[in-house]
């Protein structure tokens, strides 16, 4: 769990993170990935994190490919 930065004994100022292609104007999702959580965040306001699973991550990105948020 993500707390004030702090992603267990790292600074999440220590992650690398990746953002899309489709990044425009600084407006991007951005992702990072430690032992077995992936970390995503907006570069809108990067302090807050959202923290998930490795399983919980491929399931999201095993929907997205099949289109079932395509109606976002």
């Amino acid at each position: 769990m993500v707390t004030g930065g702090v992603v267990g004994d790292e600074s999440a100022g220590e992650l690398i993170w990746h953002a899309g292609r489709a990044c425009d104007a600084g407006s991007c999702v951005e992702i990072a990935a430690l032992r077995d959580l992936v970390m995503v965040r907006s570069t809108i306001n990067p302090e807050l994190t959202l923290t998930v699973t490795r399983a919980e991550w491929d399931q999201f990105l095993a929907g997205a490919k099949e289109g079932l948020f395509d109606y976002l």
